[in-house]
């Protein structure tokens, strides 16, 4: 059977320390990942991979489904997989997550390494030719990098489904494109050279102590969601402790700045090291080569929402004519950024198109 492998994205469904409080409405919030697998009835299997470049990754397997392997739910094999300087990804063979060398990574290494490197963990380790890739926000930028740029990569990959898919932000108006105006050097005194977005005691205090409150519930999803939109409609707000226990997950500050890059070129491309010196070391060139999506023929599915403060409709649009085996689209009006994932209709919506598509490929 084909597989089912899942990426997450800068503002992830996963990630943060645990167990520090217990009191909270939901055990999910003080739960790792294979804890919540679990919690729900699944099997879950571990484990690390190690890429090219020395980072750990944390690759998480649901190999069928609840209470026994004659039970295979839609019948397909789940990996989860996550990028580099996540909660669960946060280790290196030559550096310590305390050094700078650590951080020195954007969207580009996780398309050059961690995701070929979980890619053919998988097709190894289940003897599968083809797997399906599904990917949010940044799991989408990746994959758009890492699928025009490596044909062998690509050949493993029988579709990919894109949801709210990111490749220029020109339109974009979340906050996170108000960062593209702060200057370089000026960002890096506020921000510093290693981790953005850390998720610290505090965060997880927040989360189970304070947002669990009802007559707080609303401005603590007002915080969450001040990067990516709020969905007051669609939003289960009973498991607002548990989506702010594991996020933000943690990226570096270079990633951030590489999205800054990107909302004041409106360009798609590398990470731009700040002089043609280091240009040259990084990409042979003096200027940061650009990425060409028509180059990528693996078959797409794309899902975009119409409120999509990153994902803006606009930039999709311009993406789309882009894709040369676009075989499915389907833009959700009320959706944005976060809906794809926590929205209670995103089943109905997404999911079981997915699932559907997937079963008819197969049979």
């Amino acid at each position: 059977m084909w597989l089912l492998l899942t990426v997450t994205s800068l503002i992830s469904a996963l990630g943060t320390t645990h167990g520090f409080l217990e009191n909270t409405k939901n055990p999910e919030a003080n739960m790792n990942v294979s804890q919540m697998i679990e919690y729900w009835g699944y099997p879950c299997e571990e484990y690390n991979v190690v890429t090219e470049d020395g980072y750990i990754l944390g690759v998480y397997r649901i190999p069928h489904g609840k209470k026994n392997s004659e039970n295979k739910d839609a019948g397909f094999d789940v990996w989860l997989g996550n990028s580099r300087g996540n909660t669960w990804s946060r280790r290196n063979l030559y550096f310590s997550p305390d050094t700078v060398e650590f951080w020195a990574f954007s969207f580009d290494e996780m398309a050059k390494y961690d995701l070929p490197a979980t890619i053919d963990f998988i097709v190894e380790k289940t003897g599968q030719e083809k797997i399906y890739y599904v990917g949010h926000s940044q799991g989408t930028t990746i994959g758009f990098i890492a699928f025009s740029t490596n044909p062998k990569l690509a050949e493993k990959i029988k579709t990919f489904y894109a949801l709210a898919p990111v490749a220029t932000v020109k339109y974009a108006t979340s906050l996170l494109k108000k960062l593209s105006y702060v200057p370089t050097f000026l960002f890096k005194l506020i921000f510093g050279d290693k981790m953005f977005l850390s998720h610290n005691f505090f965060d997880q205090f927040l989360a189970t102590e304070v947002c669990s409150r009802e007559f707080v519930d609303l401005v603590c999803s007002n915080t969450l969601f001040i990067f990516c939109g709020f969905d007051s409609k669609n939003f289960n707000t009973s498991r607002l402790d548990v989506y702010l226990s594991h996020n933000p997950a943690g990226t570096s500050v270079q990633d951030i700045l590489h999205w800054a890059q990107a909302g004041r070129s409106g360009k798609f491309q590398a990470f731009d090291w700040g002089s043609p010196y280091l240009n040259m070391i990084h990409f042979n060139q003096s200027t940061p080569p650009y990425y060409d999506v028509t180059a990528m023929t693996v078959p797409i599915a794309v899902w975009n929402g119409g409120h999509d403060l990153l994902a803006d409709p606009q930039d999709v649009d311009d993406l789309l004519p882009k894709l040369s085996n676009l075989i499915y689209h389907k833009e959700i009006l009320p959706y944005n950024h976060l809906d794809f994932i926590w929205a209670m209709d995103a089943p109905q919506e997404v999911y079981n198109e997915i699932v559907s598509m997937m079963t008819e490929d197969k049979n």
